[in-house]
């Protein structure tokens, strides 16, 4: 018999989750399958989405607003920065929902919550690897070759990764008191995609404040994406690095955040 006490002090217990790694991996194939299971369409989803966001920005922003893309075609430009973007607001959006989500496994068994919210988010990169072979298709249509920054891409995925399972964990923790909580994530993910070089570069950003517009983490991670897949002449590192240290910032404080509100989610769920 296994006894579960309360630990003494504060303890982010990460060695635990790796202890948990199958149950990891048992959610993350189960979120999979849940999201495809008897749609008619199935994995094209995950292409219909950047694409026709891609349509409707190129048509409105790239012709008719004439929005610079700092020398890039439009239809990849956009389609570049959406990549990142809708990993990050699919992440975000189940990872919130969650806790609330899986009420009845929390209740009933122990387990390290955080397993919950990670497997939301990494359930999102299968969508994301489909949406990927798209882009190969539109760097064909406009001869695009990849640059040699291209081995650098894996860093970006993961800081967009770490990105949703940051605010994830503050928001899917507070979902748990607060339902509404949820309500609220199409507003945020709406705004956030407009303060964030999306549907237009960050050049348009005055430089003074550029340092500033990184606090943004998702305004490095698809400024990075850009740099690493079209190797843009004008390397946007210290954009990056300000966006990479708030990610870390807001990682870690989610994780204790996490922690210390965890004792009470089977009495709130």
């Amino acid at each position: 018999m296994v006894v579960v006490e309360p630990r003494k002090g504060f303890d982010l217990r990460l060695k635990e989750l790796w202890n948990y790694r199958e149950l990891l991996f048992i959610l993350v194939w189960r979120d999979i399958k849940v999201r495809y299971k008897q749609t008619a369409l199935g994995a094209i989803w995950a292409i219909l989405q950047p694409v026709l966001a891609t349509v409707v920005f190129s048509i409105f922003f790239g012709r008719f607003a004439k929005v610079p893309s700092d020398g890039i075609p439009y239809p990849v430009f956009a389609y570049v920065g959406l990549l990142p973007w809708q990993l990050f607001a699919y992440a975000l959006n189940e990872s919130t929902n969650s806790l609330v989500s899986n009420q009845n496994l929390i209740t009933k068994v122990y387990f390290p919550r955080l397993v919950i919210p990670l497997s939301a988010v990494l359930a999102g990169l299968v969508d994301f690897a489909i949406a990927f072979v798209v882009l190969l298709g539109l760097f064909w249509r406009y001869g695009i070759v990849p640059s040699a920054s291209l081995v650098v891409l894996p860093v970006f995925i993961l800081l967009a990764v770490a990105s949703a399972l940051a605010i994830g964990l503050w928001l899917s923790a507070l979902n748990v008191q607060y339902r509404d909580v949820r309500y609220t994530i199409p507003f945020l993910t709406q705004l956030w995609l407009f303060a964030t070089p999306v549907v237009y570069p960050s050049s348009l950003v005055p430089e003074k404040w550029r340092a500033l517009y990184g606090l943004n983490p998702m305004a490095g991670v698809v400024e990075g994406f850009r740099w690493a897949l079209l190797g843009k002449a004008a390397n946007p590192g210290p954009l990056i690095w300000v966006s990479a240290g708030m990610v870390v910032l807001l990682l870690l404080g989610g994780v204790i955040y996490f922690r210390r509100m965890e004792s009470t989610f089977a009495d709130l769920v």
